[in-house]
């Protein structure tokens, strides 16, 4: 049985009162997911920006840290 699987069927056994908790909880999770891509693809399209202010010969010092 997959992990899935598991949690459908223990979902199946909560009452109706928690099961907002559940749904809270994993539109938090989708939350964090897409928070945690945004910062990654933020980093990434700023990387080529900065490129240019890291790479210097005054800071070569700091590359190796």
């Amino acid at each position: 049985m997959s992990v899935k699987e598991i949690i459908k069927n223990e979902i199946d056994k909560l009452p109706e009162n928690l099961l907002s908790e559940v749904l809270d909880f994993i539109q938090f999770l989708e939350s964090k997911k897409e928070r945690t891509l945004l910062a990654k693809a933020s980093q990434k399209l700023s990387t080529a920006s900065f490129q240019k202010i890291w790479d210097n010969d005054e800071d070569a010092i700091y590359d190796s840290l």
